[in-house]
């Protein structure tokens, strides 16, 4: 069975401020088998090691190209580019704001 995969860039976190890491491109594993849940500690774990496994590559193209030289089946996500106005303190406070 040929190993999954999905091509992304990843997003920022909600609690990350800066661009860190959202640039690069991220190769990253799909679960070739089902989690189970450990009674006893209560741990979710799984014999498939290749989900712990995250590829960084500078861009797109050689992510592609490194998928399609190991024979490992892929799918690219393209980023969503959302449009963020810069606003200011003061704009809260504006006589013309929609309320």
């Amino acid at each position: 069975m040929t190993p999954r995969a999905r091509i992304l860039r990843p997003t920022r976190t909600a609690t990350q401020q800066g661009g860190a890491r959202t640039l690069d491109w991220v190769l990253e594993f799909a679960p070739a088998q089902r989690r189970v849940h450990e009674p006893l500690m209560g741990w979710v774990s799984s014999g498939d090691t290749r989900t712990q496994v995250r590829l960084r590559f500078p861009t797109r193209e050689e992510a592609v190209a490194y998928a399609e030289q190991n024979g490992i089946a892929f799918d690219v996500e393209e980023p969503k580019n959302k449009l963020i106005r810069p606003k200011s303190y003061a704009a809260n406070f504006a006589w013309n704001r929609i309320r």
